[in-house]
């Protein structure tokens, strides 16, 4: 029975992994910390001075609700900032499930619903705009998700070309190029292929980092591969290889479950390929 049992494991690949950790108890927050930045005047149409701050969540902007009959993240987007774990990972295979709600709010309330997985995150809450950590984005909007983005200083090296539209987009067989907020081509790449889901329906998100490379992958399907993990810091790039992971509150309402992490000594080579 037991050589039956790991033979089905094997074939179906079901079973949980006992290497799997979760990263929400799907009961409170514990283990994470919220950050939330200044708020938006709508009259004015400007940012208030003013952080919210740390762990300080007066419109339960983060919180655990049931969603589709399962303990699920809710983020409302009601105010921007973010979730991050405590903790502090290097060389693992995260993957969580999100998808899109209903609610939108200014000044994002008439653009593309956004939110965003920001991995490696290191350094004082609100070094971006005033809101999240600097870190590597996976990005998470409307059509496009999987984009690459160096959140405050964050850089990796992407196979890309250059669209038309002066746009680069991930390309394995592109020349190596390198992205951060000064670099020449930008802080962004766009993923490729797109593979997200329609709003309504759980996308699953999966992303591996060892050492300085990463694989974004979305709904089984490598859409980038990213080289050569670094941050800004006083003009040069120095590695980063861990931190934090934090999910991003960005006007939109959101919601994450089966959030998991394991650790790994490499990452398979036929997501390299």
């Amino acid at each position: 029975m037991v050589v039956l049992f790991l033979a089905f494991i094997a074939i179906n690949g079901e079973a949980q992994n006992p290497g799997w950790k979760k990263l929400l108890n799907e009961k409170d927050l514990s283990g994470w910390d919220t950050y939330l930045g200044p708020s938006y005047d709508t009259i004015r149409k400007i940012w208030n001075n003013t952080p919210i701050g740390l762990n300080n969540d007066p419109l339960q902007v983060f919180s655990i609700i049931t969603n589709d009959g399962q303990a699920v993240l809710r983020i409302s987007g009601e105010r921007f900032g973010g979730i991050s774990t405590k903790e502090n990972f290097h060389n693992y295979h995260l993957r969580l499930e999100f998808k899109w709600g209903q609610s939108k709010y200014h000044p994002r309330k008439n653009g593309k619903r956004d939110s965003g997985l920001l991995y490696h995150a290191v350094g004082n809450h609100g070094a971006d705009f005033g809101f999240w950590l600097r870190s590597q984005e996976f990005q998470l909007q409307e059509g496009d998700c999987g984009d690459y983005w160096g959140v405050a200083g964050g850089s990796f090296e992407v196979r890309a070309t250059k669209r038309d539209s002066a746009e680069y987009v991930y390309d394995s067989k592109g020349k190596l190029l390198l992205f951060n907020e000064r670099a020449r081509n930008g802080r962004r790449c766009i993923k490729s292929p797109d593979a997200e889901l329609p709003n309504g329906e759980w996308n699953k998100l999966e992303l591996y980092c060892y050492n300085g490379t990463a694989v974004h992958m979305l709904n089984s399907k490598v859409i980038m591969i990213l080289h050569n993990s670094s941050q800004l810091e006083n003009g040069k790039l120095i590695p980063l290889i861990e931190g934090k992971i934090q999910l991003q509150s960005e006007g939109a309402e959101i919601f994450y479950r089966n959030i998991e992490i394991q650790s790994i000594d490499h990452i398979p080579s036929k997501l390299l390929e």
